[in-house]
């Protein structure tokens, strides 16, 4: 056990730091790409579903042909990852696709970064990391700084009408399983693997999703027309798939704070993609909050550079 904590190195942290930035501009294309399908006439709860489903079937295919390792995984690993983090995948499936519609692309996207806070505190009692005073601050900043663009946002191009309160609360609760998945990420990743992770967790959320939504009321209905098949193969290959590799080696090589604060590079991707896309225009005041969460990345990339050159 001891050799799972032990102390990176320079080049693995600045590899892991440089892995989380991947995997948060790959997911802020989540925003543009699920506001594309809702004017194809993809429903909210849908998306996550069947996104889901594409990234599970392509995870299964590598495992079956070049990895047959990737489904041996002990009775723990099933329970912990595939239920549990099961569920947080389902939760974030769901009120991610709500934050968007309520929100707009940057409002969301921000919202759920003000998740590195509660890492930031949540690290240091479960999982032993320090919670220096220079992180908390720069998980501060970021949450402003998200506050201030979902201020600033805009809905332009969303066809869905969703509340905006809807909207904060599908953000916030989007940020707890994002919290809970940081977490179990730093905790399983190193014992079972990236690929394992993130085979359990997106096969529990599947189940999860493919029982409580029919329960609901909401079946996941399938893409109605083939460009509402692209963009759901996009999101799978891109966010369910490539983004979440990056980000849990990320989380094999760096604490789990500074893994969640390089993420927040996400608002700023959607922001401009948003922008470009769907004619999302941010105000002053967002643009401000934005340039924060940039400026927390970037700090957080200082401290893990500080914190190297000592060891």
């Amino acid at each position: 056990m001891e050799e799972l904590r032990s102390t990176p190195t320079r080049t693995t942290r600045l590899v892991g730091y440089a892995c989380a930035l991947g995997a948060g501009a790959i997911w802020g294309t989540t925003g543009p790409l699920s506001t594309l399908l809702y004017a194809q006439g993809s429903t909210l709860t849908g998306i996550g579903f069947w996104r889901l489903l594409i990234g599970f079937a392509g995870i299964l295919a590598w495992g079956l042909i070049v990895d047959r390792g990737l489904f041996r995984v002990d009775r723990r690993g099933w329970l912990l990852i595939g239920i549990v983090g099961g569920v947080f995948v389902a939760l974030f499936e769901v009120a991610y696709q709500f934050a968007i519609s309520g929100t707009g692309v940057a409002g969301a996207a921000a919202l759920l970064y003000t998740a590195p806070v509660l890492v930031a505190v949540l690290a240091k009692p479960l999982l032993g990391e320090r919670l220096t005073r220079l992180r908390l601050v720069l998980a501060i900043a970021v949450m402003s700084g998200a506050v201030l663009a979902v201020l600033g946002g805009s809905r332009a191009g969303v066809t869905i009408a969703t509340t905006l309160r809807n909207g904060v609360l599908g953000g916030a609760l989007a940020a707890l399983s994002y919290v809970g998945t940081t977490l179990l990420a730093r905790f399983a990743v190193p014992r079972y693997g990236a690929m394992r992770v993130l085979f359990l967790e997106i096969l529990g959320g599947i189940v999860v999703l493919g029982i409580v939504l029919p329960l609901a009321g909401r079946p996941p209905l399938p893409p109605s027309s083939s460009g509402a098949w692209i963009y759901t193969v996009l999101l799978a290959a891109g966010t369910v798939i490539a983004a979440n590799v990056l980000f849990f080696n990320a989380a094999k090589r760096i604490d789990a704070a500074p893994t969640a604060v390089a993420a927040t590079i996400e608002p700023v991707a959607g922001a401009v993609l948003a922008f470009f896309i769907l004619g999302q225009r941010s105000t002053v005041l967002g643009v401000i909050g934005l340039l924060m969460v940039v400026a927390g990345v970037a700090g957080g990339y200082l401290e893990e550079s500080r914190l190297e050159t000592r060891h």
